[in-house]
Parts: C-alpha cells; structure tokens; sequence
C-alpha cells in the first residue's frame, strides 16, 4: 500500500474537508479526491461519506485510521534516519556575527565532547541568509535573530535577548548606523527605529562584529547588539549603553533546522545549556 495516499487519507480526515486538505498538502483539490479514490479501489471499501457540508469518515475508514497514522509516522522516521545517517559524521552549524561571538564556541565544544567522532562545520552571516541556507539544505542548523515565521522550520532552543543601543563612550556620535550586511535582523529594527525618532542617518555595513564595535568607539555612529554580547565579550565599560523602547528590544535568538531534515541529536540539542 502506498503511503502517500495514507497520508493525503490523514489529511483529509483530520481537515474533514478536500479542498482544506488541498491547501495543507499544497496540491490541487481534484489531485486529493483521485488519490482517496485510488485508495479507495485498491482496498475496496469507501472511506468517506460525502454529505454537502462537508464528510465524515465511515465504519472502515474510522478502522483504518490508526493505522495510516502509525504506518505514515514510521515511514517518516525511516526517511529521517536515512536521510540523516551521514549526519552522525557531520553536522554543519550556521549562526549570525554576534551569536557566533557568544554561544558558538560552548556550542561546539560541547557537541565534540559528547560525540567525538562527528565532523562541524560553521558558517556566519546575516540572518536572511542563513534562512536562505537551511531553505536550500546547505546546513543542518541555524541560530538566527526574530522568530521565524517559516512552515517548514522547527524552533529547537530560543535564547530570549534584550536589545541596547551602543553609542560612542565619550564623543558624539555620526549619523551612521553600523551593522552588519544586508539581510541583518538588527538593521531593519534599527531602521526602524531611527525612522520613528525621526533623525536622517546613513548606514554603512561591515562583515565582524569587531569592526562594528571599533567604530562605534571611534565615534563613526552607533549600533544594536543583545546585551548578552556586550557582556559576554566585555566591552560595556568601552561604549555607552542605552536602553530600548520595549517596541525596539526584544529580538530573541532561535537555534532552528527544517522539520524534513532533523538532525539526529535534536533531542540532545533542545536540552543544551549555552
């Protein structure tokens, strides 16, 4: 039995409707009546009854149910671990500037201690790219900043952060703001931000954290970054720190991976401490 009809046969049992399972399977509607259909024929028994506010599932497809639901569930499992037995080799880790400056390095040292014989792989840039990364399965998992708003994305750990504004410590400041490259949650929140106080700026991107930092010392203009980094790296006492409307400083970090492409040790990772 194919269990991808099992599964559009779940689909339409749990949206009690074929046009809803259409849109949840992203399929056309006349495709997921032809498959219950075909699952129909091929088992010999009518699965639904069709009423004109919608269908309800019949003595036999009420029986087949917990079925499909277990055989589905395991034909996923089966496709995990296949698909994942390269990753007890390795697994590739992406992760914006400022999380990489703080957590990366427990992160990795940790995993090396439990598995040992797994291979890492890090990559770092702006948020939207590490999105683009793990849409196209260049990586396994990736620490952004905001909450991701993608279906096919699990949310393995949030980091909850607070957001400071960082100005020069003792001179006056450009109308720069520094950040990092296109696609940096950071910048457009701080667009926004100087957009609501209504002050004209210039922005000028760099590619390290410690550039950034550099030239907020040096009065170049100012930056965001979650306290936990200006902390963590020591500087507090080199720029000076001022505090966000609550609209502007809650950007969490996420350490997130595709639901279809779950490392092995997801288990191990939501029970991390970085």
């Amino acid at each position: 039995m194919d269990s991808n009809l099992l599964k559009i046969f779940l689909s339409v049992a749990n949206m009690r409707s074929f046009s809803k399972a259409s849109i949840e399977l992203n399929c056309a509607q006349s495709n997921v009546t032809a498959r219950i259909k075909q699952l129909e024929k091929s088992i010999g028994y009518t699965l639904f009854h069709r009423f004109s506010k919608g269908i309800v599932l019949t003595d036999v497809g009420e029986k087949l149910y917990p079925y499909a639901k277990e055989i589905v569930q395991k034909v996923y499992e089966t496709q995990q671990f296949i698909m994942h037995l390269k990753h007890e080799e390795t697994l590739k880790i992406a992760s914006t500037e400022s999380n990489a400056a703080t957590r990366i390095v427990t992160l990795l040292s940790k995993i090396d201690k439990k598995y040992p014989n797994m291979k890492l792989e890090l990559s770092t840039g702006p948020s939207q790219e590490l999105i683009d990364m793990l849409l196209d399965y260049k990586v396994d998992i990736a620490f952004v900043s905001g909450k991701p708003t993608n279906k096919e994305f699990m949310i393995i750990k949030e980091f909850k952060e607070e957001l400071v504004l960082l100005k020069p410590l003792h001179k006056n400041a450009a109308n720069n703001i520094l950040t990092f490259k296109k696609g940096c949650t950071y910048k457009k929140h701080l667009d926004k931000y100087m957009k609501k106080q209504n002050k004209p700026y210039k922005n000028i991107e760099f590619g390290s954290l410690e550039t950034i930092i550099g030239c907020v010392k040096m009065g170049m203009g100012i930056t965001v970054l979650p306290i936990f980094v200006v902390d963590h790296l020591n500087f507090k006492n080199e720029v000076k720190i001022e505090t966000l409307p609550n609209e502007f400083k809650n950007i969490h970090t996420y350490m997130i991976c595709r639901k279809d492409n779950q490392p092995l040790i997801t288990s191990y990772l939501k029970k991390l401490k970085l």
